[in-house]
């Protein structure tokens, strides 16, 4: 165990053997065809990257993963197999319910893959989430165009080879009746067993009479020798136990790391077709996932048009609503220029799709606003997946979809938070559970999961486990043994020297998979030939294996279906507004908010925004008198600008002071003045520092949007960002920038990665956020109405809001049970405040008081006891409210008031 040291990490053992090894390139051929990552989740102890890397770096012919039940990793190592060009196998371990013997199959096309995927999503929809349940009759009913692997149980359980009894004969007999054409092999393992050459000699004579040949496995749980230790501690946080009682639930020995090929030609000597075979099967098993071929729905489109006909149609349809006066010119070309776009490069499906969904939260009266991107884009507009208008913001729509990124747009919609459900199930209703599902989420160890598990497992008390969990901010910097005995720990004890080696190893590694907030996969075939999917924790919710970064590799289409507050609270307000005709004649709507109304920026810029999406906190209420927003786009930069991203990046008190005229306004060259003369030559948004990149540092737009992944991958601690930000620095300053404006621009950028906003999302709540705003100046009473029933949202409660009303002239009336509902309503422009407000009170027995009161008004006590039949323990709170005031006091409620 490596020393602590005093005032640095130091790198760990393994990431010294990894890094610091020699490229090996051995003369021996040799496949590894067994391998288990992290994405066996608590299982491998590394990841698929890694697994990849150092098997190019040994000299491997191919290298499949084979994750038990699961393709969760299969894109990660795909990705990083292409960069480094070694071939990767596609497979999976195929466990099963009723035999610890288990199966490797790996598919040799694309139709067998799908049935692969299928066999999988069999498997985990019949089970609870984040299990497999399969029998091998499943897997006969895939078998087409697999190869198969069988596997004994675990030779840990097995130490001789006479132990290995007819169980695992018999099922090798099941495999070969199915899996014909040379398909089947018998998997051997050289691991330093009680009698590995007598095991393998079993084996192969089992193989010889069935017909199936030995391949040699290395059962590879950890890519370097030194992470054995990891993967024991994963293996325990699964088993819920402790290193010291661990046992047999553990390998007996360390070998389970890719070895070289001279290594494993010393192991199977005696058999040497069995390392033959691995060569064999990796090229027969010739299936790559850039065979996949990702295709949009295509029953988007009445009366059989084609997409970007009827998406044409439908865009021209929703402008002439949208400007009854005439579709400006400025909007006319826009809207051709990304039509040109979008037919180029095939994605009026993607649109179709997205204002099929957002057509239907229309129809039932959901209100929803496109978040983001496509505020970018005109069409969008149109379409009425964005309110924001195309003629009051400048964005370009090469932001949302261009040529030069060579992937899908992303279109995230924000629907009423109370209603999101609904559109969710109105997605799996359309296109059913076989071709959409949620995203994956990979849940990875942070901060005080890993120091819990950890803890636990290396056999630290409960005591020390939770101080050092409650003073989790200094994990984020040096480790040094003065801080550990502040907390009095012995930082030479050897289960704190174990502990803070694997606390730091587990950092980042994945522990289960979840479900994405609301990003949908829709597919025009089945999607379960192209990704596993299984259910999800939530009910009548299914996920799929792969994640965002999963998906974005792969190309795949996916719409954001989100859920936001303010919008139930938005879409109640503008109801009550309707109803009770407090507009004038025409009816209230979130397009037909009047814009750039001067009350609401004088509210602003006096801080009354208590109830304000966005702008309502102490921070940005200190803010905005000194921004003093005045149009629009003030609001796009007071939301983006009170963020970690600009303050770390010390832009906030450049910008007040050239906007306040006390620092001149100056830019180094014409080409960064189109760049940032909108934010007066401070780069407040991450697309700025991409379009300063192309113009002031020459990087071509693929760097650009490198930059950008970066920016947004930053809070994963990649260096990436730091790598690019010295290139574009360098870029700067070769292209005559002085280092001081090239210095500058790196803070900054270092600054976005921290948290910085895009213009086009910030341009997208903005208009969230004046509207809350115009309904906080012009309807008060409805406002605060809508607010309250919406909650829990937002920094206030609900007595707080109520208090902003009344101090803002509105009538604030009572909780009463002869005129209030559930919900607070509006009575002659009063705000009348409803039964939920009565802490404890459940809406069920609001509704019994609104029903029984339908027959007239309660006229006293007793009137109100019999026809509503509630119990004591209700009417104390109902007194405790004050809600009995309009009731005549009779006899009885004297005394109950008494």
């Amino acid at each position: 165990m490596p020393e602590l040291p005093n005032e640095k990490h130091a790198p760990h053992p393994w990431k010294l053997r990894t890094t610091e090894s020699p490229r090996v390139r051995s003369s021996e051929a040799y496949a590894e065809l067994q391998v288990t990552s992290n994405f066996t989740f608590l299982t491998g102890g590394s990841h698929p990257e890694e697994m990849v890397t150092r098997a190019a770096e040994l000299g491997y012919r191919a290298l499949a993963l084979t994750d038990t039940n699961s393709l969760a990793g299969i894109v990660r190592a795909h990705v990083a197999a292409k960069e480094v060009g070694l071939p990767l196998v596609v497979g999976c371990r195929v466990a099963f319910v009723s035999t610890e013997c288990a199966v490797l199959v790996y598919p040799t096309d694309r139709a067998s893959y799908g049935r692969l995927c299928t066999l999988l999503t069999l498997g985990r929809r019949r089970a609870p989430k984040g299990e497999c349940q399969l029998e091998l009759e499943d897997l006969f009913a895939a078998e087409e165009g697999l190869l198969a692997v069988a596997l004994p149980p675990h030779p840990k359980r097995y130490g001789a080879p006479e132990q290995l009894d007819g169980t695992f004969e018999a099922f090798v007999r099941r495999l070969a009746s199915v899996f014909d054409d040379d398909r089947l092999s018998l998997g051997a393992h050289a691991l330093f067993g009680v009698d590995d050459a007598g095991w393998l000699s079993r084996l192969e004579g089992i193989g010889a009479d069935v017909g199936a040949p030995l391949v040699a496995l290395n059962d590879v749980h950890y890519h370097v020798p030194e992470r054995r230790m990891l993967q024991d501690v994963l293996v325990c946080i699964r088993e819920h136990c402790t290193l010291e009682d661990a046992g047999f639930r553990l390998f007996s020995n360390g070998e389970r790391y890719l070895k070289r090929a001279t290594e494993l030609q010393a192991l199977f000597a005696a058999h040497p077709a069995a390392l033959q075979r691995t060569l064999e099967i990796a090229a027969r098993a010739r299936f790559q996932l850039d065979e996949l071929r990702y295709e949009y729905p295509d029953e988007i489109s009445e009366g059989g048009r084609p997409p970007m006909e009827e998406l044409r149609r439908l865009t021209f349809a929703g402008a002439a609503e949208r400007y009854p006066n005439g579709v400006p010119a400025k909007v006319g070309r826009q809207l051709e220029h990304e039509f040109r776009l979008i037919d180029e490069l095939s994605y009026a499906p993607y649109f179709l799709t997205v204002y099929d969904i957002v057509r239907f939260a229309r129809e039932k009266g959901i209100l929803c606003q496109g978040r983001g991107a496509a505020a970018n884009s005109a069409v969008c507009y149109c379409l009425g997946v964005t309110a924001v208008d195309p003629d009051r913001i400048d964005i370009l729509f090469e932001r949302f979809v261009s040529k030069e990124r060579d992937e899908p747009p992303d279109i995230d919609v924000d629907f009423e938070h109370e209603r999101r459900e609904e559109v969710i199930q109105y997605i799996y209703a359309k296109y059913g559970r076989h071709r959409a599902a949620l995203t994956g989420v990979v849940i990875s160890y942070r901060g005080r999961s890993a120091i819990r598990d950890v803890g636990k497992v290396v056999g630290l008390s409960l005591d020390a486990i939770d101080r050092l969990a409650k003073d989790l901010d200094w994990w984020h910097k040096d480790i040094g043994v003065d801080r550990l005995r502040a907390l009095g720990l012995d930082p030479k004890e050897p289960a704190m020297k174990r502990f803070i080696v694997l606390l730091n190893a587990i950092l980042g590694f994945p522990r289960h998979l979840s479900q994405h907030v609301g990003g949908f996969v829709i597919t025009r075939g089945p999607l379960c030939e192209l990704v596993p999917i299984e259910n999800a924790a939530m009910p009548d919710r299914t996920v799929i294996e792969w994640d965002k970064d999963d998906i974005d590799a792969m190309g795949m289409l996916k719409v954001d279906v989100l859920a936001l507050g303010i919008l139930t609270c938005v879409r109640k307000a503008i109801d009550l507004i309707n109803l009770h005709g407090l507009h004038g004649g025409d009816e209230l709507a979130l397009h037909t908010i009047p814009p750039e109304d001067p009350l609401v920026y004088d509210m602003l810029c006096e801080a009354d925004t208590v109830g304000v999406f966005q702008i309502e906190s102490r921070a940005q209420m200190s803010m905005l008198p000194r921004l003093r927003p005045r149009c629009f786009y003030d609001l796009v930069i007071e939301v983006a600008i009170v963020r970690p991203g600009p303050i770390q990046g010390k832009m906030v008190h450049p910008y007040l002071k050239r906007r306040s005229g006390k620092e001149a306004v100056t830019y180094p060259s014409d080409a960064v003045r189109a760049v940032l003369e909108k934010t007066l030559g401070v780069p407040l948004f991450q697309e700025q520092a991409m379009a300063l990149s192309v113009a002031a540092a020459g990087f071509t737009p693929g760097q650009a949007d490198e930059l950008r992944r970066a920016m947004a991958a930053w809070k994963k601690k990649s260096s990436r960002l730091e790598e690019l930000c010295r290139e574009l620095m360098s870029g700067l300053v070769a292209n005559g920038y002085s280092s001081d404006f090239a210095q500058r621009l790196y803070d900054q950028i270092m600054g976005f990665g921290e948290y910085g906003f895009p213009e086009s999302h910030s341009a997208s709540f903005s208009l969230i956020v004046y509207v809350s705003a115009w309904l906080k100046r012009h309807h008060p009473a409805a406002f605060t109405a809508a607010l309250i029933n919406s909650q829990p949202m937002g920094f206030y409660a609900p007595a707080q809001l109520v208090r902003g009303a009344r101090e803002h002239g509105v009538e604030v009336r009572p909780i009463d049970v002869n005129t209030s509902c559930w919900d607070c309503t509006l009575q002659d422009e009063a705000l009348r405040l409803g039964f939920r407000l009565i802490g404890g009170l459940s809406e069920a027995y609001a509704r019994v008081i609104e029903r029984a009161r339908r027959r007239g008004p309660f006229l006293g006590w007793d009137d109100f006891s019999r026809r509503t039949r509630l119990s004591r323990a209700v009417m104390s709170r109902l007194a405790g409210a004050d809600a009995f005031g309009s009731l005549s006091l009779d006899r009885r409620g004297a005394l109950w008031q008494a």
